[in-house]
């Protein structure tokens, strides 16, 4: 199986600017220099604590937003090859400097499920209209055909005939979110970028998005990138999974694996806050020293040094790169 979307050494940055000029005096780099692959079909975790660049790289990878340099691969067929750097033909999937026609093309097959549907749903606009809206803007159809696919998307996601004449105040947020997923599900895509699409909504709730999600990428061959700070649901829907700290990626593994055997001390820190379901049972909780650092300063070397236990003088001079150390487990640290 190949993959569908890769990312390489990908940066975007955001311009800090002052003075009276309004000139450029520096830049906040949210996402700086990472790299990866999301293979066909499967569910890629994205965690971290907030502010580490999390949204940024989901929307920069669908062109939301302008990377500042690197590559970013796609192909709807999902043939990318598993090392797309010595692909022959990598530049023919470069979509990161595509415009116009092209870019509006490729919307159909990418789109983004946001964490708030409140905000992200249009509250002058019926269901049927908002659901509609992609298939009007890339004029897949119109009329009554359109809403006929509105309806059969709808009934995929939980709602039914009913809904299409209603405004979206008239819903529950569990609701409110199955219109965002039909909105994104109706242009039929193959790759999905989900935004802690379960945040808002009760803990009652997530349980059944999270069996929705699971259910349309089986019948409708979805490949996701799932974004969370919530490792439970991190861990219940994720084929592999990758740690991010402040702009970087500094491990990758499947769940379990990542779980039961965290290498990097960020995510040893991260993930000894999970809390444990049994009052008796004890785990040393590991204790972070200092404050993170900001994007826009970021430390010389490994970022996460000054906080880190383990650090050594190289930690300080010299960016770890990730590295396999088991099959399929990366990890950017200099301690292996």
């Amino acid at each position: 199986m190949g993959s569908i979307v890769a990312a390489i050494n990908l940066r975007k940055y955001f311009p800090i600017v002052g003075g009276v000029f309004r000139r450029k005096i520096g830049d906040v780099k949210a996402v700086d220099g990472v790299t990866f692959t999301i293979k066909t079909g499967e569910t890629f975790g994205l965690v971290g604590e907030s502010g580490c660049g999390k949204t940024t790289l989901g929307k920069t990878l669908i062109r939301l937003l302008d990377p500042t340099s690197g590559k970013i691969l796609f192909d709807p067929r999902g043939e990318l090859p598993d090392n797309p750097r010595i692909g022959e033909r990598m530049n023919d999937y470069d979509i990161s400097s595509v415009k116009g026609k092209k870019l509006k093309n490729l919307r159909r097959y990418m789109q983004i499920v946001y964490q708030n549907p409140s905000t992200s749903l249009n509250p002058r606009m019926l269901v049927k209209d908002i659901v509609a809206e992609p298939l009007v803007v890339q004029g897949l159809a119109r009329g009554r055909e359109a809403e006929e696919r509105v309806l059969q998307i709808l009934e995929r996601v939980g709602l039914a005939r009913e809904h299409l004449y209603r405004y979206p105040h008239e819903f529950s947020g569990g609701q409110k979110q199955r219109i965002a997923i039909a909105r994104a599900l109706i242009t039929h895509p193959k790759f999905i970028v989900l935004d802690e699409p379960t945040s808002s909504v009760d803990v009652s709730v997530r349980a059944s998005l999270l069996d929705l999600f699971k259910e349309l990428q089986r019948k409708m061959g979805l490949t996701y990138l799932f974004i969370s700070h919530d490792l439970s649901m991190i861990e219940a829907i994720s084929d592999r999974v990758a740690v991010m700290y402040l702009g970087k990626i500094v491990e990758i593994a499947d769940p379990r694996e990542l779980f039961n055997n965290p290498l990097h001390p960020y995510t040893q820190a991260l993930f000894s806050a999970i809390p444990i379901p049994d009052p008796e049972a004890k785990r040393e909780r590991i204790i972070l020293g200092g404050e993170p650092p900001s994007p826009a300063n970021p430390p010389s070397g490994c970022r996460f040094h000054p906080r880190c236990k383990y650090a050594r003088e190289i930690c300080s001079r010299q960016e770890p790169t990730l590295i396999e150390v088991k099959p399929g487990h990366y990890v950017a640290c200099h301690l292996y």
